[in-house]
């Protein structure tokens, strides 16, 4: 297949485009966790329990899920611009349904449309990074589009409690609305437009075969404990879910055009940067579940101080990114992403030692900490995605790493509540000293994950994304200040 690309994007385009996917990305980010903090409110006023809010807050996952591996291949054919444009636009008319909604019913319908366009976003977004900026120039770009993916989680929770305490829940949705007509209105005017010329026809069995799985394996984790489903039930699921995602793994090898290509997985970079991620995402994909509870039920704060809380991490974020190009160019990613994902396994595990007397200051300079190295790893491995990924494998590249994000930041969370769960009985589970100790062994746990997830990134050889992290003063001064101001 041969890419069909815009007569090259002018300087204009080139500092814009870095903003248009960070503004997507933060509407995004911010709406995954904006809601857990409106659940108690929206339940009351649907008349519905806050455990049946679950369902809310699963059918956005479940729609990732499955409509994520579809996007690479709608891009190649309809075109990046257009098609996220139809994400944004998909994305903030769902916004405006949940607003509207009257029912529990209604609101997981309307969920559903929030995540078809969500799961075109974030790998849409990439592939159309990775297509205008040159290995050099991506990871500064990359670098300024994942600060939103870290400041959405921390101001989320925040920005929730003062919508719920002074305005109505329907906001939550709303304040999409603004940001997402203005982001239509510049994606379609300055969006460059990549499509390929001639595509495959898109393999239909491999979607109802990995879609399906995913859902199942993800309803599954969603519901895991509620005691709605026996345990026979759970493993006839289980056992279902993993014949469909193997049925989609034999698939893979025997059609010419697979949803998903694993081939990708034969690149050494590539496969480090995924794998890697994946398991480094599980620790810290349940950190955002994991810091309310510790500091509104085990310590006794407010929605909105326990969101002050961790804000600290979101400050750290944005001072990392200064930084990045420097340390990658200095040290190289095999040595950046083995010691840091070790220094944030440590500092997961370090928050195991808050308690009831732990200074607040204290706890600062942890999220503090923590928001940087995360910073730092983040970056690192969206970045080596597309160390040795040529032109047209951006797509199928994006595809897979954005899927691979998601399902574990979504198996974290589940496997953070789990863990809690185990040292926390059912009877104590409002009792705040019990919640501190079930957390502490939770956040201990998830530390110690992300220590040994460093054990994939020692596959990669002292040169590798060495043509991602080389950079020069003159395109520094150019592309980067322009980008990150």
């Amino acid at each position: 297949m041969t890419t069909t690309t815009p007569a090259g994007p002018d300087d204009a385009v080139k500092r814009l485009l870095p903003w248009l996917v960070a503004v997507a990305f933060f509407m995004q980010s911010l709406d995954t966790t904006i809601l857990n903090t409106a659940v108690p409110a929206i339940a009351k006023a649907l008349d519905v329990t806050p455990l049946s809010m679950k369902s809310v807050l699963a059918s956005y996952t479940l729609s990732l899920a499955v409509f994520i591996p579809v996007s690479g291949w709608m891009a190649d054919r309809f075109g990046t611009q257009q098609v996220f444009a139809t994400a944004i636009g998909l994305f903030t008319l769902g916004s405006i349904l949940c607003g509207l909604a009257t029912s529990i019913e209604l609101l997981v319908v309307c969920r559903v449309l929030q995540g078809m366009g969500g799961a075109m976003m974030m790998p849409v977004g990439r592939m159309t990074l990775a297509r205008t900026f040159d290995k050099a120039e991506l990871v500064k770009a990359m670098s300024f589009v994942a600060i939103p993916s870290l400041i959405g989680p921390m101001v989320g929770p925040v920005a929730g409690g003062l919508i719920v305490h002074y305005l109505h829940w329907s906001m939550v949705f709303f304040v999409n609305v603004p940001v997402g007509l203005l982001g239509l209105y510049f994606v379609l005017r300055y969006l460059p437009d990549y499509r390929e010329q001639q595509t495959h026809p898109l393999d239909y069995i491999g979607l109802v075969l990995f879609g399906g799985g995913i859902a199942l394996l993800s309803y599954v984790l969603e519901v895991f404990g509620d005691h709605r489903l026996s345990v026979a039930e759970i493993l006839g699921l289980l056992a279902l879910a993993a014949a469909m995602l193997a049925g989609y793994g034999i698939r893979a090898t025997l059609t010419a055009f697979p949803l998903l290509t694993l081939g990708l997985f034969k690149i050494r970079t590539f496969r480090a940067a995924v794998s890697g991620g994946f398991f480094t995402r599980l620790g810290l994909g349940g950190i955002p579940f994991l810091f309310p509870l510790l500091y509104q039920i085990g310590l006794g704060f407010s929605p909105i101080q326990s969101g002050l809380l961790v804000l600290p991490q979101a400050i750290a974020s944005i001072g990392m990114k200064t930084f990045m190009p420097t340390i990658l160019a200095t040290l190289g990613y095999r040595r950046v992403l083995v010691g840091n994902t070790i220094i944030v396994g440590l500092m997961i595990a370090s928050f195991a030692t808050v308690g009831v007397h732990t200074p607040v200051w204290l706890i600062v300079v942890q999220a503090f900490v923590l928001g940087f190295f995360t910073s730092m790893q983040y970056t690192s491995m969206n970045t080596l995605v597309y160390a040795e990924v040529s032109g047209s494998q951006t797509s199928g590249a994006s595809t897979i790493a954005a899927t691979g994000q998601q399902l574990a930041i979504s198996f974290g969370v589940a496997g953070a509540a789990l863990i809690a769960a185990i040292f926390v009985p059912p009877e104590l589970h409002s009792h705040p000293a019990a919640i501190v100790g079930g957390v502490q062994h939770a956040f201990l746990a998830l530390g110690v994950l992300t220590v040994l997830s460093s054990v994939v990134f020692m596959e990669l050889r002292a040169d590798d994304g060495a043509n991602l992290s080389k950079h020069d003063s003159t395109r520094h001064d150019t592309h980067g200040h322009g980008a990150e101001s």
